[in-house]
């Protein structure tokens, strides 16, 4: 060994040591993904310089990472071959705050230690990570630029001081050696480094040999991470085999969406979404199945911030070349790209969906059979893609009379005489208390096609659309689809309205003779700005109190029950008007308040 000196760290880098040997302990491992990426650096820039400069060509052959691993001194050696380092880049790279923007990152530190330790790495502060595992840690290193300069060895256990020596090394490029501290001896494990490797750097651009120590070394990552290749050059099975590898399904996903952005902004995205969905797809709150990686290297896992919420069936990889290396989540909520990317994969997505469904509706139909539910939480959550979301909704409809739901709203406009102006739909709780609701008696008997709507979301759904491509939807139910007039009613039918509506009292806000009943006694109609049962149902299960509805309550003039109300009176007339009024509201999808005395009625009139 040559000759030695002792300098002292800058006041702010020993914040920083303190900080990582005695606070930032929620997530150790990281300290191998920021040493691996820095040598990853050091390979790049050779690689890089090797093109304008004939003398380091040479050097730029075999570039490749080695990480070997002494169980037996507790040891581990991070070794690259890359530009290497001379002694004054070494103080200017470690040594000191310019390079590695500690101010700043000291700056932004939160007090919370897991926030905190995802701030490593986004201020070139990384390389400190290996003090949150170490005792002491060395960097040997020989610069591929500066022929004459002497290999350095730097040294330091984290405190105050570094001490750099003159040694000898052969070939250029960096070691780094961590002398592993007592209660982190379980990193001097191959295996588990093995798995971090996997986990945080599989898809870094160069060769990871891993070894125990006197071992012969073996590659463990894939440099060619798959979805930066050009899509002509890779086969179904590989999109296949990959998706099984991060999403641990044993079935082919049912459809792929491959993407590179390059320009303004670079960034690519290998999506998937799988034929079964994933069994909490119902928890709004539960992992989304989307990876962040920053130029290959591993981020997050659940990287929520990419695509919408009703899209989180979604797996798959995003890349970016833009993004600060170790950003976190807090960061990527406000960083404009973010939404940037976020506003073009949904659209890919959508796109990709409609090109399915134009092209092979039943492979569409088993995607809408898993999905549908969640698609239409869409436009209520998405207003800049809701026409293009309802492009892809299918319905039921009373044009047929079975239970399929394969029917587009581009079917449906398709076939509307060209005098109607409006799209209507019955809300029911089953396809048989929508078909044969009272609310379609009329438009029945002109022929005019309803959608039939009975998911629990749908009332929500279509309180959200309101038209689509310049057609009103219209719920035959509400007061706002009534288009024709009143029948005119004589002076005796006017008398009974009105004495019906005097029993009632509050439970109804009018009774009126109906012109939509054809073959039914009677019908609740809602107010057009009323939740419907359906809808009722959701904002109480979410903790919201409803009053009672009062709807209008419409009778057929015409029908045999009304005519039989009209010739009674007293006790009879006001128990039948009961009868006639929970007749209505079980038509509804509702329930009598009192469905004993119903019965008795029923079981009275029946007989």
């Amino acid at each position: 060994m040559g000759k030695s000196k002792t300098k002292s760290f800058q006041t702010e880098t020993k914040q920083l040591l303190q900080l990582m040997i005695h606070s930032l302990y929620s997530n150790k491992e990281i300290f191998l993904r920021e040493l691996i990426s820095n040598a990853s650096d050091a390979l790049d820039k050779l690689r890089f310089k090797s093109i304008s400069s004939s003398k380091l060509a040479s050097l730029s052959d075999d570039l490749k990472i080695k990480v070997i691993v002494d169980e037996e001194n507790k040891t581990l050696t991070i070794s690259d071959n890359g530009i290497g380092m001379s002694e004054e880049e070494i103080i200017e790279n470690i040594g000191t705050i310019a390079r590695s923007g500690t101010a700043e990152f000291l700056g932004k530190l939160t007090g919370d230690k897991k926030k905190d330790s995802n701030l490593i790495g986004q201020f070139g502060v990384g390389f400190y990570s290996v003090f949150m595992i170490a005792e002491k840690v060395q960097v040997l290193s020989k610069s591929a630029q500066k022929k004459s300069s002497q290999p350095i060895l730097w040294e330091s256990s984290g405190e105050d001081k570094y001490k750099l020596t003159e040694v000898e090394k052969k070939s250029h490029g960096t070691d780094i050696i961590i002398y592993l501290s007592e209660e982190n001896h379980d990193f001097a494990n191959k295996q588990r480094i093995g798995f971090l490797v996997n986990k945080y750097s599989q898809y870094i651009n160069f060769p990871i040999y891993l070894s125990n120590i006197d071992e012969e070394e073996e590659v463990i990552n894939e440099t060619d991470a798959l979805w930066l290749k050009p899509k002509r050059s890779i086969k179904e099975d590989e999109y296949n085999e990959f998706y099984k590898f991060i999403s641990f399904d044993q079935d082919d996903p049912l459809l792929t969406i491959h993407n590179k952005v390059e320009g303004k902004q670079e960034y690519s995205n290998l999506l998937y979404i799988p034929k079964k969905p994933p069994f909490d797809l119902w928890n709004r709150e539960s992992p989304r199945g989307i990876k962040l990686y920053i130029q290959r290297v591993f981020i997050m896992d659940d990287a929520v911030h990419f695509l919408p919420l009703y899209l989180r069936f979604i797996r798959g990889v995003i890349d970016s070349s833009d993004l600060p290396l170790n950003v976190s989540r807090e960061i990527l909520q406000d960083h404009p790209l973010v939404d940037s990317i976020k506003k073009a994969l949904t659209k890919r997505v959508i796109d990709a969906l409609k090109k399915l469904k134009d092209n092979d509706i039943n492979a569409y139909k088993e995607f809408w059979k898993e999905y549908g539910l969640v698609l239409k939480e869409g436009p209520a959550e998405d207003f800049e893609h809701k026409e293009a979301i309802a492009e892809l909704l299918l319905f039921a409809t009373s044009n047929k009379e079975t239970h399929e739901v394969d029917q587009t709203l581009d079917d449906y406009i398709s076939r509307m005489p060209s005098d109607q102006k409006d799209i209507y739909y019955c809300v029911a709780d089953t396809f048989e208390g929508a078909l044969n609701s009272p609310h379609l008696e009329s438009l029945k008997s002109k022929n005019t096609e309803v959608l039939l709507l009975t998911d629990r979301i749908d009332e929500w759904l279509m309180s959200t659309l309101f038209e689509f491509k310049g057609k009103s939807f219209i719920n035959v139910a509400k007061t706002s689809n009534e288009t024709e007039e009143k029948p005119k009613t004589t002076k005796d039918q006017n008398e009974l309205l009105t004495k019906v509506a005097d029993h009632l009292g509050e439970r109804v806000s009018e009774v009126l003779p109906s012109s939509r009943l054809k073959d039914s006694a009677c019908c609740l109609v809602l107010q057009s700005n009323e939740p419907g049962i359906q809808l009722r149902k959701i904002l109480e299960a979410a903790g919201q109190k409803m009053g009672d509805a009062v709807p209008i309550f419409e009778l057929n003039m015409k029908h045999k029950l009304i005519k039989k109300l009209s010739k009674i009176d007293g006790k009879d007339f006001k128990a039948f008007v009961d009868f006639l009024y929970d007749y209505a509201v079980i038509a509804e999808g509702g329930s009598p308040k009192d469905p004993s005395k119903y019965l008795r009625q029923l079981d009275k009139y029946l007989s």
